[in-house]
């Protein structure tokens, strides 16, 4: 893994958190030949069996298995994570470095789990309009403005709120579920056998549930803070493949369907 510029780089507070939320879009964008990079906020440490030093060891493994370009771990402060100027400047500072096209970013308030997760909504909204400011740079490690195109998020699943984004599209993952699934799975630390088994259903059943919605086995909602543009109506909207069972269904003349 380099630390040269990438066209996507995903943000989040926690190792594990890209890796769960977002891994099946990593892994695709990867087998599409873009360059990838991974930013966590903090080394999500301490937790009940973990360390900093194996927190670490999990992330670089989990980057490799999806194959990014850059990964990154702040010296943020995990459980205290608050969106504030110095955050802004440490997130803004690796944009300003990394250039990406597009950052994709968690979105939503999660009361029953860390409130990290909001604050790094807030902090890398933030950090992409500090990217750009002029006549700053020496708070930003002396880099240059740059200023990153889209911010795209990742609504988690369960959000306090129901939200109304201006557009929202699915990424097709089904032919990188697995690879999702073997990057959680290097996070022995925090998932035990048992917790895995329990993930790896959650995971499967969101992405199944995400992805059916457009019509591909396994997919992950994204979502937008401004409408979807297009010049290609037709080369948007695509070809609409009915999942299991309806396609099968359909295939031995349902009634119902009409055949």
């Amino acid at each position: 893994m380099s630390t040269n510029t990438v066209d996507v780089l995903f943000t989040a507070p926690h190792p594990d958190d890209i890796e769960i939320g977002m891994g099946g879009t990593v892994a695709k964008l990867v087998k599409q030949g873009y360059r990838v990079g991974l930013l966590h906020m903090t080394d999500g440490e301490p937790t009940p069996r973990g360390t900093p030093e194996t927190r670490r060891q999990e992330a670089a493994a989990a980057a490799e298995v999806l194959g990014v370009h850059h990964f990154q771990i702040l010296e943020l402060t995990n459980r205290e994570l608050m969106d504030s100027p110095a955050t802004r400047y440490a997130v803004a500072s690796v944009i300003r470095r990394l250039h990406p096209k597009i950052l994709v970013g968690m979105a939503g308030r999660t009361p029953g789990a860390s409130p990290d997760h909001y604050q790094a909504q807030l902090i890398t909204e933030a950090a992409r309009f500090y990217a750009q400011l002029t006549k700053w740079d020496d708070r930003f490690g002396g880099t240059a403005p740059f200023r990153v195109d889209h911010l795209v998020y990742r609504p988690v699943p369960f959000s306090a709120e129901i939200h109304h984004y201006p557009s929202r599209f699915v990424v097709d993952i089904t032919d990188t579920i697995d690879i999702k699934l073997q990057a959680i799975s290097c996070y022995a630390s925090q998932f035990d056998p048992t917790r895995v088994d329990r993930l790896q259903h959650y995971v499967r059943s969101i992405a199944g549930s995400e992805g059916s919605s457009a019509g591909y086995i396994y997919g992950e909602l994204y979502a937008l803070p401004r409408p979807l543009g297009t010049d290609d109506l037709v080369h948007m909207v695509g070809d609409w493949k009915i999942p299991p069972p309806a396609a099968t269904i359909m295939t031995h003349g349902s009634t119902w369907l009409g055949g």
